[in-house]
């Protein structure tokens, strides 16, 4: 009975804890880094350094990975696997830090719901989904969607009226406020960012499924990210004084997004991926709305517009009809199955994956 218990909490409750503390972290680092910008610090400095303080940090993994379980050989196959990850992550953390310039950490959270949307496209295109319009469950899965990306646009191009305004003396608040078309700006780049994060979720998990060793790819994928960007940086940033960092927020921006962001945010997302699937991880990005908007409004003096509020409850409702086509999903697997194969069930939704002594075996519908 104990080792059930333990079983449970490493493949349930652990991974529920860790993508929870993990969205607190992401806002929190997204706000501190629209701060530091606000100072003159360049983002592409930003990635750059703060990607090369999580190589570093991780660079031992490789040493010792080996010794606590059985790896396969690294091929050509893996090698290239990895520095597409990095690419892919590279063109988003681009994409997404330039909106959150644009618009503000507030808005980031809001469109970061269409993660669970765009992650249920993919999978359907990789057959990690399927569509049956006769059920409902599948119905309410793509009514999801459409709702979905429709709050998003909602959020992205209406702003409406200020809910809450933010105070006169915080230094910050004119430049937090952006104009409408910065702010649609903001939205489009931000909407790009989370279309690529879906398909680093979905190819996390593949390379998982071929080199299970979460540390060592983490290392070679922050060490792929920092190198792309610093090449990219060298024509963007050709001044050298925007490469000097300032003991200031900027340096505490930096280190806490290497540190927090890069290493331990980025560890967790692909042990989460490995044991429980990119769905699972998807479906924590609503709950950073609420956390942006407090902190965005007691922090940096953000102001909160109706359009935020109604286009992230449209967002909310259209990805929790997706959860319960899920949760339906697995009600209607249960019901066809034979009862002598019903202990063995698990809900499609929470159980993609689970780890067994010999490697990562995948659970099909």
């Amino acid at each position: 009975m104990s080792g059930d218990r333990r079983y449970h909490c490493h493949t349930d409750i652990l991974p529920f804890a860790a993508m929870v503390t993990m969205e607190c972290t992401n806002v929190g680092l997204n706000t501190l880094y629209k701060a530091a910008t606000l100072r003159g610090m360049s983002y592409h400095v930003f990635i750059v350094y703060s990607y090369a303080i999580a190589a570093v940090i991780l660079l031992p993994a490789p040493f010792f990975s080996g010794r606590s379980r059985v790896l396969p050989p690294v091929n050509i196959s893996i090698v290239s696997k990895i520095g597409l990850l990095g690419i892919i992550g590279c063109t988003s953390q681009m994409m997404g830090y330039t909106g959150i310039i644009y618009s503000s950490p507030t808005l980031a959270s809001a469109i970061s719901n269409l993660v669970p949307a765009f992650t249920f496209i993919l999978a359907v295109i990789f057959r990690m989904e399927t569509l049956t319009f006769s059920k409902k469950s599948s119905r309410a899965k793509l009514l999801g969607t459409i709702v979905s990306v429709t709050g998003a646009f909602v959020v992205t191009l209406y702003r409406g009226p200020k809910l809450i305004w933010a105070s006169s003396s915080t230094s910050t608040s004119v430049s937090l406020t952006s104009s409408q078309s910065n702010w649609a700006l903001g939205g489009l780049f931000l909407t790009s960012e989370y279309i690529l994060v879906p398909l680093w979720y979905i190819l996390q998990t593949q390379i998982m499924k071929e080199y299970p060793a979460e540390l060592t790819v983490v290392f070679v994928y922050n060490l792929i990210v920092s190198l792309s960007a610093a090449i990219v940086g060298a024509f963007t940033e050709p001044d050298s004084s925007a490469w000097t960092i300032k003991p200031d927020i900027a340096l505490a921006s930096i280190l806490c997004s290497g540190v927090l962001g890069s290493c331990l945010n980025n560890s967790v997302h692909t042990w989460a991926l490995r044991l429980k699937g990119p769905l699972f991880v998807a479906m924590f990005k609503p709950l950073s709305i609420a956390i942006a908007v407090a902190m965005g409004v007691m922090f940096l003096g953000d102001d909160l517009y109706l359009g935020s509020v109604i286009g992230a409850t449209i967002i909310s409702i259209g990805f929790y009809t997706v959860m319960w086509g899920k949760a339906n999903e697995a009600t209607e697997d249960d019901e066809i199955m034979e009862p002598d194969s019903s202990s063995m069930s698990r809900s499609p939704l929470l159980k993609y994956y689970k780890d067994e002594d010999d490697g990562v075996d995948v659970e099909r519908n």
